[in-house]
């Protein structure tokens, strides 16, 4: 007699939660975006040692994503080329840098990450950067603005699929106005899955300009023509090649490697804590 053998095993079935419905669509529609996707490492020792020393003289924890939008805001208006939105035969560029960030929220009991934008990052302070996440980060699911935004995705989700593509995407794609009203032009997502030992994320976006942070880890670095032990951020940046070339792209590169590297808004935000 032959032994029958469960191959299947113990499962559990949960229900599909219908808010993940809208990253199904966003994940589809980024696939069909032309992006060109650079993994960087960053030496950010400098700038951590600066979050560090203000966390061990006031006790409060600097955002990191916070320091690493400001940068970015910075670079890209000094070559804001690389934000820019197409709009038929035209390229829309803006002097506003709005960087999109995710933060979780609470919709029909479920976590759900949501786009929470903060406008004008290339005229803000660190300061205000940070008290802006932190803020978002607070609200709960009984704010007026969460409620807001549950309601705007509800009903988003009530339309069939072939309706959203025919009106809501396709206006995110033929509208830059809309997209940088409501999304901003800039996407940064922290990811920080690879702890200490570095690692690059490679999101599917729907922004023309994205960023994703992954690990920091600790390695060997010249510094001086001496060899020491360095801190190194993993970061990946997507560009939209429908309207970014290499040459602007790697400009813009180099001056975003500057900024972080040298700790630009730390200084003057927290001095020398030394």
């Amino acid at each position: 007699m032959v032994e029958k053998i469960d191959l299947i095993g113990k499962y559990e079935e949960r229900l599909f939660p219908k808010m993940r419905q809208i990253i199904v669509d966003t994940g589809e529609q980024g696939l069909l975006r032309h992006h060109v996707k650079g993994l960087i490492e960053l030496d950010v020792t400098k700038g951590l040692e600066y979050i560090r020393n203000y966390k061990k003289k006031t006790g409060e924890t600097l955002s990191f994503t916070a320091w690493i939008m400001k940068c970015i805001g910075q670079a890209v208006s000094e070559h804001n080329e690389v934000h820019a939105l197409r709009k038929g035969k035209k390229i829309i560029i803006f002097d506003d840098v709005d960087i999109s960030v995710m933060v979780e929220r609470v919709v029909d009991e479920e976590n759900f990450p949501v786009v929470f934008v903060v406008r004008k990052v290339n005229e803000k302070s660190l300061r205000e950067i940070h008290n802006e996440i932190r803020t978002a980060q607070a609200q709960t699911e009984d704010d007026y603005l969460q409620k807001k935004e549950a309601q705007r995705a509800k009903m988003l989700l009530s339309l069939p699929k072939f309706f959203r593509n025919l009106f809501f995407w396709r206006k995110i794609k033929k509208d830059p106005f809309f997209v940088k009203k409501y999304a901003g032009t800039v996407n940064v997502t922290s990811v920080g899955m690879f702890g200490k030992i570095g690692g690059w994320a490679i999101p599917i976006s729907n922004y023309g300009l994205s960023f994703a942070l992954g690990g920091i880890a600790k390695k060997p670095g010249v510094i001086s023509d001496k060899i020491e032990i360095r801190e190194y951020l993993s970061m990946t940046i997507m560009f939209d090649h429908d309207v970014v070339d290499g040459a602007p792209a790697a400009r813009f590169v180099a001056r975003l490697t500057e900024l972080i590297e040298n700790a630009f808004g730390l200084a003057k935000m927290i001095g020398n804590f030394k």
